[in-house]
C-alpha cells in the first residue's frame, strides 16, 4: 500500500512552538520558548482538582461542560465585565482547552471556500485551524515598531468571501492590547460584511494597562451577536496542562460548536471542570496581584534584552516579548539562531517565522516567553549576556 496523508495536513508542520520545548530539554536549556509557567498553580486549584478525584468525579461529564462550571463561568465574566450578561445554559461550551476551542468553532462556523482574516504576526495554530475547516486564511500585517493595524489593508482583506476575523487580545507573540478605536473598526468591517468575529482571549488579566485595559470585542456595540469568545483556565490560573477552555457565543453558534466539541473530544475532564470551579471563584484581587506579578517579570527581561543587544517594544499584555535579532543574525536566519541560542547560550526561544505565514516576515525576530520564576530569568539573562 503506498502511504497517503490528507492535503490539509500536509500543507503544515508541527508546532514549532512545542519543538522548542523539546529541543530546550535535551540540551539542559532555560526554557523561554513555550509558555508554559514554571511556578504552581494556587493551592486552592490543587486542594479542588484532588478532591473532586476522592469525590470520584472520574467519569464523563455533561459533553458541553459540567453546570457548576458553566454557571461558574457565567458569573465571573459578569462581576469581570459589568453588563456583559451570558446564558450558561444555550451560550456556554465547556472544551478541551483554548485549542479546541478555536478548532470546534472554525469546523462549527466555516464552509470550505470561506475566507477568515487574521493578523500577523499570529499565533501558529490558527492558520491551521482554519485550513482544517476548508477556509482560507487572509493575513493583515500587524506593523513594526508598535505593531499597528493599516486600516486600508485591513478594510482591504474584506470581501464577500469573508466569514470571520480571529482577534487575539492581549496578543501573542508581540503583547498588544486591541485599543477602543481598532476594535471599532474590526465592529464596523464585521457589521458591512457580515462576519464574525473568533475572539482568543486567554490573557485577559494578563495586562498592563489599568482598569478597562483589556476591552472584550463580545461587549463593543456591533460585535455582541456576532462574536465567539475563547478562553481557558490555563494562562490565567497556571495550569496550561490542564485543558480545560470554553466558548461564549449566541445560542445559534453555541448549539453548533457543542456539536462538533461532541464528536471531537466528547468532553472535558471532569475533576478538573470541578476545581474550574474553585478557579472561577477566586477574589477579586487575585487578578490584581496576577498583572502585577507579571508586570514584575516584564520589567525585570524587557530591560535586559534591550541592554544585550535585542531590539524590542515593551509588551502591554500576555506575557511574551517579540524581539528583533540585527545585532547577533546579520543573515536573518531566525531559525538558526534560535538553535544557536540553545546550543551556545543555553536558553530555548521561538523563531519569529513560525508566526508568519511567509517565513521571511519573521526572520529577524524571536519571541522570548516570561511566565518563569524570577531566579529562572536571571538564569536566561547572565546566559544570553554570553552572546557575542
Amino acid at each position: 500500500m503506498i502511504p497517503r496523508i490528507s492535503s490539509k495536513v500536509a500543507s503544515f508542520t508541527e508546532s514549532v512552538i512545542r519543538e522548542m520545548t523539546r529541543e530546550a530539554d535535551a540540551h539542559g536549556a532555560v526554557n523561554l520558548s513555550q509558555g508554559l509557567p514554571d511556578f504552581p498553580c494556587p493551592p486552592e486549584l490543587k486542594r479542588a482538582v484532588a478532591e473532586a478525584v476522592h469525590a470520584d468525579l472520574n467519569q464523563y461529564p455533561t459533553t458541553f461542560g459540567e453546570s457548576a462550571l458553566r454557571e461558574a463561568i457565567a458569573v465571573k465574566t459578569e462581576a469581570a465585565y459589568p453588563g456583559w450578561r451570558v446564558d450558561p445554559e444555550t451560550e456556554l461550551c465547556v472544551t478541551c482547552g483554548a485549542t479546541e476551542a478555536m478548532v470546534a468553532t472554525m469546523l462549527a462556523l466555516l464552509e470550505p471556500g470561506d475566507e477568515v482574516v487574521m493578523f500577523e504576526p499570529r499565533y501558529e495554530n490558527y492558520g491551521p485551524d482554519a485550513i482544517f475547516a476548508g477556509a482560507k486564511p487572509v493575513f493583515v500585517p500587524l506593523h513594526r515598531p508598535d505593531w499597528t493595524i493599516d486600516e486600508a489593508e485591513l478594510r482591504a482583506a474584506f470581501s464577500d468571501r469573508t466569514r470571520a476575523i480571529v482577534v487575539n487580545t492581549p496578543h501573542n507573540p508581540t503583547g498588544k492590547v486591541f485599543s477602543a478605536e481598532e476594535l471599532e473598526l474590526i465592529a464596523e468591517l464585521c457589521q458591512t460584511h457580515d462576519v464574525l468575529c473568533f475572539t482568543d482571549e486567554i490573557y485577559e488579566h494578563i495586562h498592563f494597562l489599568g482598569e478597562g485595559g483589556h476591552i472584550p470585542p463580545a461587549t463593543v456595540p456591533g460585535l455582541e451577536d456576532r462574536t465567539v469568545t475563547i478562553n481557558s483556565l490555563s494562562k490565567t490560573y497556571a495550569v496550561t496542562g490542564w485543558r480545560v477552555g470554553w466558548t461564549i457565543a449566541p445560542d445559534w453558534a453555541t448549539k453548533a460548536i457543542r456539536t462538533v466539541h461532541d464528536f471531537l473530544t466528547v468532553g472535558a475532564p471532569t475533576p478538573l471542570q470541578a476545581a474550574g470551579v474553585t478557579a472561577m471563584r477566586l477574589p477579586r484581587g487575585y487578578y490584581t496581584e496576577l498583572a502585577e506579578h507579571y508586570r514584575r517579570l516584564r520589567d525585570l527581561l524587557c530591560p535586559a534584552l534591550a541592554d544585550i543587544g535585542f531590539e524590542l517594544r515593551v509588551p502591554d499584555g500576555a506575557y511574551y516579548v517579540l524581539c528583533g535579532t540585527g545585532k547577533f543574525d546579520p543573515a536573518k536566519d531566525d531559525v538558526a539562531f534560535a538553535r544557536r541560542l540553545i546550543t551556545e547560550a543555553g536558553v530555548a526561544t521561538v523563531p519569529g517565522s513560525s508566526f508568519y505565514a511567509d517565513p521571511a516576515k519573521g526572520a529577524d525576530l524571536v519571541r522570548f516567553a516570561f511566565p518563569k520564576r524570577e531566579e529562572t530569568l536571571l538564569a536566561a539573562i547572565d546566559r544570553l549576556g554570553t552572546l557575542g
